[in-house]
């Protein structure tokens, strides 16, 4: 009778990160900006509060800020989100979903899309020529050599997050995410692998704590042009604390979120020294009777609103984001909680 050991598969592991990573490690560029698309979040309530939500993180979002927070749930959710990034040139979508497993485990799945669509490939009817220069056809008829939109193409990039969580303690969660990234622009095409982990705790029932390492193994972005690209880990670390206030009828939360670079960004950071870089993100929100919010929030100094509405088992929230330099961003997303009896974590 065949047996199953771990140690194959753990012995091929450790010669992998040991000998091919740091292989494309020396052959790799820094890539500052790789994984750009990814910082834009998802979920319009953790989006209008500027993007701190690491340590509240408890829904289906929680993939891809806090995947320690999907260990929050009791019911399977689902989350959508669209939104119109710097006056509608890009579309940004995302889908999230998590279900408990179990008393203390659960699993998520995320996806993301970041999209310029419809972009012209202009071509020269003789690249031979200068531009604009006058030349005569197969028909003898007199032409200037412009530039035509030969076809369209789009620039999209892909990431795909499977998440786990559990509680480890009554003050303690765990989770990971394990996340692929794809990337195409024109015949030019890209893919990466990485891991996030993240840890919430409660040690006081009026203050939240959370951390986030995203790209703990050092994510390489292969190009099939031979290009590599290193995305540097970074850390986010948060805190929140809710105000309950009977004459209010509702809650006060405060909340801000620190992410720490190592990828030298330099004067495009809030705070930078040497490699090292800083932006902060900043949010209030006020809820009132658990059924309206409106919420307030600073993401890495670019000012954020957003409001949401509960209506049963359906949040609908709303973010606005101004950038003063790319223009606005409208996002929109609604999330829908499974709430029934032979759903609920058992």
């Amino acid at each position: 009778m065949l047996t199953y050991s771990k140690t194959p598969f753990l012995l091929l592991a450790a010669i992998f990160f040991l000998n091919v990573v740091p292989d494309a490690r020396l052959t790799a560029q820094s890539g500052k900006y790789a994984d750009a698309f990814l910082s834009n979040g998802i979920g319009a309530r953790a989006l209008g509060l500027g993007g701190a939500y690491s340590a509240i993180a408890g829904d289906a979002t929680a993939v891809y800020w806090n995947p320690a927070g999907l260990s929050k749930l009791n019911y399977p959710e689902f989350s959508l989100l669209h939104a119109q990034e710097f006056a509608g040139v890009v579309n940004y979508n995302s889908f999230a979903a998590a279900m408990p497993y179990g008393p203390e485990a659960s699993f998520g799945i995320g996806v993301i899309r970041l999209g310029v669509d419809d972009i012209p490939r202009s071509r020269l009817p003789r690249p031979d020529l200068d531009l604009g220069a006058v030349y005569t056809d197969e028909d003898g008829t007199l032409r200037r050599n412009s530039p035509y939109a030969d076809y369209l193409f789009s620039n999209a990039e892909y990431g795909l997050f499977l998440s786990y969580a559990r509680n480890w303690s009554p003050l303690l969660r765990l989770g990971a995410s394990v996340k692929v990234l794809q990337k195409g622009f024109d015949d030019n095409s890209a893919f990466g692998f990485g891991v996030d982990i993240g840890v919430q705790s409660n040690p006081w029932s009026d203050l939240y704590l959370g951390a986030t390492l995203q790209d703990i193994t050092t994510t390489i972005l292969a190009w099939n042009t031979g290009r590599k690209e290193i995305i540097y880990p970074t850390l986010k670390l948060g805190a929140g604390l809710p105000i309950y206030s009977k004459r209010l009828q509702g809650k006060l939360l405060l909340i801000g979120d620190a992410d720490f670079d190592f990828d030298n960004r330099g004067s495009v950071a809030q705070f930078a020294s040497g490699a090292l870089s800083m932006d902060l993100h900043l949010g209030v929100e006020y809820e009132y009777r658990e059924r309206v919010a409106v919420r307030l929030g600073s993401d890495a100094g670019m000012f954020t609103a957003g409001a949401g509405l509960r209506i049963g088992h359906l949040q609908v929230d709303y973010a606005f984001l101004n950038n003063t330099e790319l223009a606005t961003s409208h996002r929109i997303s609604a999330s829908f909680v499974l709430e029934k009896k032979r759903y609920r974590r058992r």
